[in-house]
């Protein structure tokens, strides 16, 4: 009976251990999110969204006043949609072809050494990352652009869309490709009509996170897209991106208030992401 109550005790202890630290790590998360909101939302307005990003003398007078900043960041949420989106069209179709290889034949060397630069690839600091893009893209097109830009959050998502590719298609049970052979269907159909609509879910989810993960890159986007003060659909020259922004602010004490802002929305444009990405899959989870 001792015994017991003494097992008892020490799963109670524990209990509150666990909850206890897990409290602790939640605490700073929270206070960030407080933090931003509370010195954020004062910025956000319909010409936030729709306005380019104020200039020194303009956020000074509207300082010396107290009224609000005028302008926004228009031109860092255009710009940073347009490089996510071309380096989306880069990465997602190599990022889920190299993981279907590795998927199909995982012990052979090759598959052993792309694997290697993978993870290799995604362990890398994102600086290294844009210093490669610089000498890949900025150096031989002779100038900075949007798609240099893309260039270098593509070489960051692949290796993330790779991963859930292939971990994601090892889930799916063999008779499903067994059977789409036994049909008579080619190995390419049953690779493009049969596993990857039933792995689906893993996909898009893994895609949405890769995407989360590179749209607050600051140091490759520094080195290789450098930044604009007005809207540019050319993918050929600078392009300004929200986290470029948010560099530029903290640079010029007059746009401190934007700081607050840019980060505010370039925070929930991520959970939302996120948010999205784990209702895909809890919906598609594979049985």
């Amino acid at each position: 009976m001792s015994s017991l109550r003494y097992r008892t005790i020490k799963d109670k202890i524990f209990f509150y251990c666990v909850c206890g630290l897990s409290s602790l790590t939640v605490i700073p998360l929270f206070a960030i999110i407080w933090e931003l909101i509370r010195k954020g939302y004062k910025q956000i307005n319909w010409s936030f969204f729709t306005e380019t990003a104020p200039s020194t003398l303009d956020a000074m007078l509207a300082r010396g006043t107290g009224d609000i900043i005028p302008g926004g960041i228009a031109n860092g949420i255009l710009g940073t949609l347009l490089m996510v989106a071309i380096a989306s069209v880069i990465a997602i179709p190599v990022g889920i072809m190299v993981g279907i290889h590795l998927s199909e034949h995982p012990k052979t060397k090759f598959s052993n050494a792309t694997r290697f630069i993978t993870d290799l690839i995604q362990g890398s600091p994102s600086i290294v990352i844009g210093i490669i893009a610089y000498a890949w893209v900025v150096k031989p097109l002779g100038g900075y652009s949007a798609f240099a830009g893309s260039v270098s959050l593509a070489i960051m998502m692949i290796p993330l869309i790779v991963r859930s590719t292939e971990e994601t298609l090892k889930m799916l049970p063999g008779s499903l490709k067994e059977a789409g052979l036994a049909l008579g269907s080619s190995y390419t159909n049953v690779i493009l009509r049969v596993l990857l609509p039933s792995a689906f879910g893993g996909l898009f989810t893994g895609i949405l996170l890769a995407v989360s993960r590179v749209m607050g890159e600051t140091a490759p986007l520094m080195l290789t897209a450098l930044g604009s003060t007005a809207i540019n659909w050319n993918v050929m020259e600078p392009t300004s991106a929200v986290p470029l922004l948010i560099w530029e602010f903290y640079n010029d004490p007059n746009l401190i208030d934007m700081i607050w802002s840019s980060s505010l929305f370039l925070l929930i444009l991520v959970l939302s992401l996120n948010l999205i990405a784990k209702h895909i899959a809890k919906k598609w989870k594979i049985q």
